[in-house]
């Protein structure tokens, strides 16, 4: 037994599990049972193939003029069999961001795995790979502008990131502090930064041994050491020459060509003084109140009071109601005065003060007292300041004098002839009229500042339009204008030779 077991090799073993269902699926996976493939009818599955999505035939690129680089590119391929039964089959291409994540992909993996086979840290401890890196750090050539620095230029995107998160946060080297040469191992220099350095280098071309001749007009000396100029009067005088050769045609383009800007900042313009007299005519009317009021109040200084003001008094219910200022229950007929002094009472606990004084030509309504402990000078209407501007004493003989109007608001010509202490239906009229007016005056002040500053800001944008530097520096080269110039030009020309001509012939 175990004689027939050794007299049979590996080879009669193998060919005792040949079956023919496993060679043909062999000889398929293969390609050896000698299968068509292509538009070429041939077995060759040695080239580049790509399969058709429809019929999942398979063909050779090189004979359907497709290459491998472009089926990466292709998300569905179709024949030309498929097509010619079906129309609406056309083959896709991959869109740009699909190319992007496919390449990136296979690039991702190709580095991974090309960094596994070749990298030489693979085998090396930790502390070995760290020195290499800092080895690599320190490495400077000692030659370059980037080796010399030792301190940050302040002015580069790394430089900007360290101001604004600090050094700490940040542990990048400043960009003019970098070796140039040791990047890499190459000598090639990186493109200077926009924020580079470019005080000392701009002149570069100008710090040479031999002599230049200054760029003055009419300046036959040799110019300085770095300059183009042999002294700054030089460059003084070039600069009027050029200015008196450019800005006068500059100026006349200007005048000759329209400005829809300008046009839109005259009509703001002019709107803006229209609301500056309109605010103004509401202040000057409201100086006109003020002095109707204080009429009113010499009027009444000049009357005795009524003997009858008692018959008139209406005899009001017994009616209560509660103070908004404190919340007490108090009586009707004195809520008024109860009222006023609880606001005079809140409002003196309170402070409005500032630094500066106000300084008003004529009448000035705020009250503007000193305060020596904080320094500051109160900034209430002087109407309404309870606490430095007091109330002035009412006499027994002093009369109410608030004029009387039917209706709410038609004046009778008439006015309160009560005692003024006694009144209750007009107490404080005339401080509730001034307040009145003086915080009309306070916000038609505030629109005027706005206005002001409105039309200041309007001047300068007209101002630099048309300024001398804007017109140096910028400028749009108009055809129509310049063929207008041109033309102009050449008939004061033609005129002037014909006056010429005509005094050589009278002489």
């Amino acid at each position: 037994m175990s004689r027939k077991r050794r007299d049979i090799t590996r080879e009669d073993i193998a060919k005792q599990f040949v079956l023919p269902e496993r060679q043909s699926k062999i000889d398929t996976l293969l390609r050896q049972d000698g299968q068509a493939y292509c538009i070429c009818r041939s077995s060759d599955s040695s080239r580049f193939m790509i399969a058709c999505d429809a019929c999942e035939e398979w063909y050779h690129g090189d004979c359907i003029k497709i290459s491998e680089k472009d089926a990466k590119l292709i998300k569905q391929y179709f024949c030309i069999g498929c097509r010619r039964e079906d129309p609406t089959l056309q083959t896709k291409w991959r869109t740009k961001r699909e190319r992007d994540e496919y390449g990136s992909h296979s690039e991702d993996r190709k580095f991974k795995k090309h960094k596994e086979r070749h990298d030489p840290d693979r085998n090396r401890s930790k502390d070995e790979k760290f020195k290499s890196k800092g080895d690599k750090k320190t490495k400077k050539c000692g030659e370059c502008m980037g080796c010399y620095r030792t301190e940050d230029c302040g002015r580069c995107d790394v430089c900007v990131r360290k101001a604004k998160h600090g050094s700490s946060k940040n542990k990048e080297r400043c960009k003019q502090r970098i070796c140039v040469n040791a990047l890499g191992g190459s000598t090639r220099r990186k493109r200077k930064d926009s924020n580079s350095d470019h005080e000392q280098t701009y002149n570069e071309h100008l710090k040479t041994d031999y002599p230049r001749q200054c760029y003055g007009p009419k300046c036959v000396k040799s110019a300085r050491y770095g300059s183009k100029y042999c002294n700054d009067q030089c460059g003084m005088n070039l600069a009027k020459t050029r200015i008196l050769q450019v800005l006068p045609q500059r100026l006349q383009e200007w005048a000759l060509s329209p400005s829809l800007a300008e046009d839109k900042n005259i009509k703001a313009l002019d709107q803006v003084r229209k609301q500056q007299l309109d605010v103004r005519h509401i202040l000057q009317e409201l100086d006109k109140r003020h002095r109707e009021i204080d009429y009113l109040v010499s009027r009444a200084k000049n009357v005795m009071i009524d003997p009858q003001w008692e018959n008139d008094v209406e005899k009001d219910e017994e009616s209560s109601m509660y103070c908004v200022t404190c919340g007490h229950e108090i009586h009707s007929k004195t809520a008024i005065k109860h009222m006023e002094k609880c606001f005079n009472k809140y409002e003196s606990q309170a402070s409005f003060g500032s630094v500066f004084k106000t300084r008003i030509e004529g009448n000035n309504m705020f009250c503007d007292f000193f305060n020596s402990v904080n320094r500051t000078y109160c900034k209430r209407l002087r109407v309404l300041c309870p606490e430095h501007c007091k109330d002035p004493k009412i006499n027994e003989s002093d009369v109410c004098g608030c004029p009387l109007v039917t209706n709410v608001f038609s004046p009778t010509g008439e006015f309160c002839r009560a005692p003024k202490k006694s009144c209750t239906k007009h107490y404080v009229w005339e401080k509730l009229r001034r307040a009145e007016i003086d915080l009309e005056r306070v916000r038609q002040w505030l629109k005027l500042d706005e206005l002001l500053d409105k039309e200041r800001q309007i001047r300068a944008s007209m101002a630099n339009r048309a300024g001398v530097l804007a017109l140096m520096l910028h400028s749009t080269y108009n055809h129509e204008l310049m063929e207008r110039i041109s033309k102009a030009q050449d008939q004061q020309a033609i005129q002037r030779e014909m006056e010429n001509a005509r005094q050589k012939i009278k002489a």
